[in-house]
């Protein structure tokens, strides 16, 4: 009977796990959708703004705003690493902490690199081994444009003051609630446009082109990093809720089977006391 015991006791406590991954399964899904639909309607505007940049700033020679194009020597690497403050989503945080890591150690091995987390998940690994000059786990408290944009800022600052040379965003790029691909970005100095015939034409700007630009780039800049945050809120939500609807199918499998394990022994258990009695009434016949 202590055998039962400790069987039903199993099937409680993973009825109770269960139940908390089922809950987290329906949290997650809810809160899914609305970061899904912020980051959709936002994507847009943001690769238009970035692409606009990019086409006037690539003609800019020595104009206002051009020293965020200054492709100086790289001796220091800032890397943003993007995570999450709560675990319990699959691969999401491991993801970024590896190819935070890999950036440092083999990319960029022989050069200066330091690390600005967001999010408690990194910061508690990438600390242990790197330099963390700054980790901003409240920005998901309240995350609002104007609060990413004095993380900006202080990236725009650091790269101007030529305090380091290059600034690398890291971050889970929202494609579904099972997908989240771990994406690369330049942050600064900012990319030239790729494309071969992306501005040749001549236009006329009003005001000058280096106004234009100046007014740009932070703004840009801002939405570059605003957008890889919401881009990673969106993926926590889908990879908790897949890691959450895994977990609450495995739990489900587990309790089925201990509850077989249990009927099994219980039948057993009564199968042994039913041959006691008979043979214990046989003997007194005898």
């Amino acid at each position: 009977m202590a055998n039962l015991k400790e069987i039903r006791n199993r099937i409680s406590s993973v009825s109770s796990t269960m139940q908390i991954t089922s809950a987290m399964k329906m949290v997650s899904a809810a809160k899914l959708k609305k970061a899904q639909d912020a980051i959709t309607a936002m994507r847009p505007y943001s690769d238009k703004l970035t692409e606009l940049l990019q086409n006037l700033s690539a003609g800019l020679d020595g104009d206002s705003g051009s020293n965020y194009a200054d492709n100086r020597e790289v001796n220091k690497v800032l890397i943003v690493a993007i995570s999450s403050n709560r675990g319990l989503a699959g691969a999401f945080n491991s993801n970024i902490i590896k190819e935070a890591k890999r950036l440092a150690e083999v990319t960029y091995a022989n050069k200066e690199v330091s690390f600005i987390t967001i999010g408690k998940k990194a910061n508690d690994i990438i600390r242990k081994s790197h330099t963390v000059t700054t980790n901003n786990n409240q920005i998901f408290d309240e995350l609002t444009f104007d609060n990413v944009s004095a993380i900006a800022e202080d990236l725009m600052e650091r790269f101007a003051s030529g305090e380091v040379d290059k600034i690398e965003i890291i971050y889970n790029k929202f494609k579904n609630a099972a997908t989240q691909i771990v994406t690369t970005e330049q942050f600064l100095p900012i990319l030239p446009i790729e494309t071969e015939n992306a501005s040749n034409a001549d236009y006329i700007f009003e005001p000058s082109k280096g106004e234009i630009v100046e007014g740009l780039i932070p703004k840009a800049l801002k939405t570059q990093l605003f957008k890889g945050i919401r881009d990673s809120v969106a993926s926590e939500h889908g990879a908790r809720m897949t890691a959450m609807h895994k977990a609450t199918d495995n739990a489900t499998e587990l309790r089925d089977a201990l509850k077989l394990q249990y009927n099994k022994a219980r039948q057993a258990a009564i199968t042994n006391e039913i041959l006691e009695i008979v043979g214990g009434a046989e003997a007194l016949n005898n």
